[in-house]
């Protein structure tokens, strides 16, 4: 499936993307902020299918600290007094690089960018002390200057006046930061203490300079218009991080699903953000033959095969049909689209894990299509889709699928017909398409 569309980081229930792990943090359903691997996957895939179906960007190169780059567009560097710029051989990364020293009762050493076109700002930073990197920013708000610190703390975000603050952590070894500054800024006015990020109509129109500050090594200064590929990789590192020993992505806050069932206490999975992140990971594995990504996603199918009275992700339905939730309610709910995204996750691994390794993936998908095909009829209303099960399950109203979640059944139904010739779904599509322009099941 592709997700091109996605714009996970500027939804106004993500707080901002970590400075740490670069990825999004959730508020969807806490204002505290908290990582929510649905989330953090889509965030991969996005970029991921943007980088497919996007030219390549432009980069304009600022600093190498090499001398042959020099004909390129080499940034002019100002070091106050008591501050000093160096550049030097490191040993590591086999290249030169600058070097800065700069305490922070000084303006810091500072690089002259003037770029109005782009705002991906990326570089590679080691420090060897507490530090910070901050971009000065001319706005739209009245041409005024808005400054984004990056430092080394794990402070996540705060706003003062017309500074923003995200940590970075220590970075005492050589890293990249590839950081978009429209979101960095947007998320830091727009931070608020409840769900929602404000909204603000500011935007950045020139990215000003950069001012180092503390002691380290810069390198590899730039900007471009997209880094789809480092935000990618940042989601996909993070899932491989943050897997638990029983091959899940536990969601660490409380969730109620409605009336008449129990709450989800933190440390719940989720078949929709197991089955997405293996397609994340999946796909980095493809990318770097690296086996790191792919023995994570193999890992991720554990919680498939447990029920969710046993902190897995597997329900019955009737006695008869594997169903793999993304609530593991009690009763279970059945909803329909993370089940279809917990199989194409299976699809995936099967299709590049090969026969023998991925055969208990094989097993989960083969017997996750018969439960579908199976069920299917339970979710059409003859004038739309039907969300989840509770009207069976509770003995309630129906939970009618909004058009937004009937146009993704669809869209998934249409990918699941390429890769299953099984008439059924090309029926339902032509019929669930046919309600969106109005169309109706015949009465009696």
């Amino acid at each position: 499936m592709s997700f091109e569309g996605y714009n996970v980081e500027v939804r106004d229930r993500v707080k901002c993307i970590s400075g740490v792990e670069g990825v999004p943090l959730s508020t969807q359903w806490g204002p505290q902020g908290y990582f929510y691997p649905i989330q953090i996957a889509q965030y991969g895939l996005s970029h991921y299918s943007k980088n497919l179906t996007e030219k390549p960007p432009h980069v304009e190169v600022y600093e190498t600290a090499e001398e042959k780059d020099r004909a390129g567009r080499a940034g002019e560097w100002t070091v106050p007094k008591g501050c000093s710029l160096s550049t030097v051989l490191d040993r590591a990364k086999f290249t030169s690089v600058k070097q800065f020293v700069a305490p922070d009762s000084t303006e810091g050493v500072s690089l002259q960018l003037g770029n109005t076109r782009d705002f991906i700002i990326s570089f590679d930073l080691k420090f060897l002390t507490n530090g910070s990197i901050s971009v000065v920013l001319e706005t739209t708000e009245k041409n005024q200057l808005f400054t984004v610190h990056y430092v080394s703390s794990t402070q996540l975000i705060a706003f003062k006046d017309r500074d923003i603050y995200y940590g970075i952590g220590a970075r005492t070894g050589w890293s990249t930061l590839t950081r978009d500054l429209v979101t960095d800024l947007r998320k830091g006015v727009g931070l608020s203490n409840t769900k929602a990020v404000k909204q603000t109509k500011i935007m950045p129109k020139r990215v000003v300079r950069l001012v180092a500050k503390g002691r380290g090594f810069l390198d590899n200064v730039t900007i471009s218009a997209t880094a789809h590929m480092a935000a990618f990789f940042a989601a996909s590192n993070w899932l491989v991080r943050n897997q638990d020993e029983r091959g899940g992505w536990p969601i660490m806050v409380t969730r109620k699903l409605g009336e008449g069932f129990k709450s989800l206490d933190p440390g719940w999975y989720s078949a929709m953000a197991q089955g997405q992140a293996i397609s994340t990971l999946v796909r980095a594995y493809l990318l770097t033959k690296d086996h790191v990504f792919l023995s994570s996603a193999l890992r991720a199918t554990a919680p498939y095969k447990l029920p969710s009275e046993q902190r897995g992700v597997k329900a019955v339905f009737m006695n008869r049909h594997d169903w793999y939730e993304e609530y593991p309610t009690s009763p279970s709910s059945f909803v329909l689209n993370g089940f279809m995204y917990s199989l194409i996750g299976l699809y995936d691994l099967k299709e590049t894990a090969g026969e023998k390794l991925g055969r208990e993936a094989r097993l989960l998908y083969e017997r996750g299509m018969e439960s579908l095909k199976a069920m299917l009829p339970l979710y059409d209303t003859g004038s739309g889709t039907i969300y989840d099960l509770r009207h069976f399950m509770l003995g309630t109203a129906p939970n009618l699928a909004r058009w937004d979640y009937h146009t993704t059944h669809i869209n998934q139904l249409q990918l699941l017909s390429t890769i299953d010739e099984s008439p059924i779904f090309k029926d339902f599509v032509k019929r669930w398409k046919s309600y969106l322009r109005g169309g109706r099941a015949k009465h009696n």
